[in-house]
């Protein structure tokens, strides 16, 4: 099983603005806790002992905000590098053949996200697997999903299953990619095409926080109100 995780917190913030003008949307609270925190405590109670951090923006915030705890950061000096291109920059501190990929911009109510991840992975048929959830149980996402999926669990582009940010993923092929600068979705399409990229469905509710309409949904949802 997967002993390290990513945890992606690089990005400008963009969508949050104007909260992100003095502050990296990973540290925008939610319900008492930062974002990175919140990431951080699935982690924890997972218990991946390898925790690596990519920062770009308002890094210094970030770094200073996990001294203390056992975390690694992956800084991205120059420029963001994209998720495909942050792993790669981050293979050396996490040190493994397969590991946990997560997005800091949302929080989660139900089962934790990487023990679902674990029980469904199956590495001899799969090079990645994916976390997505169904569109009624993606709090504040408009968008009609990224994914569709069969009953086995091959993943097809297509209106339906929404990315939750949560996979299992072999860091070959990010290894051997020439670019410096590259999504992760290049990678996917690679694994589509040789029908080894898989999800699995998240059966409790998700909620995006990239934005700031998303804080009193996210708020709202882990009070267990009504969203």
């Amino acid at each position: 099983m997967p002993d390290a995780v990513m945890l992606f917190a690089a990005g400008f913030g963009t969508r949050m603005a104007p909260l992100t003008r003095n502050i990296p949307k990973p540290l925008i609270q939610i319900a008492g806790r930062s974002l990175l925190e919140h990431a951080l405590v699935l982690a924890d109670a997972a218990r991946v002992p390898r925790r690596v951090v990519n920062t770009h923006y308002l890094g210094e915030q970030i770094a200073d905000a996990v001294k203390g705890r056992d975390v690694m950061i992956s800084h991205e000096a120059s420029q963001i590098l994209d998720t495909g291109g942050g792993l790669k920059a981050a293979l050396p501190l996490l040190q493994a053949p397969e590991v946990f990929t997560m997005n800091t911009d949302a929080v989660w109510h139900g089962p934790n996200p990487l023990e679902v991840a674990k029980a469904a992975w199956r590495p001899a048929v799969m090079d990645a697997l994916l976390v997505c959830v169904a569109h009624d149980r993606a709090v504040g996402r408009l968008t009609q999903g990224d994914f569709l999926m069969t009953r086995d669990g091959h993943l097809s582009r297509g209106p339906g299953l929404v990315y939750t940010g949560v996979q299992i993923l072999k860091t070959d092929a990010v290894s051997v990619e020439p670019q410096e600068v590259f999504s992760l979705n290049l990678i996917w399409d690679r694994m589509l095409a040789s029908g080894r990229l898989f999800g699995v469905i998240y059966p409790g509710t998700w909620c995006d926080v990239g934005h700031p309409g998303g804080i009193p949904l996210a708020e709202n949802m882990l009070r267990g109100a009504d969203v």
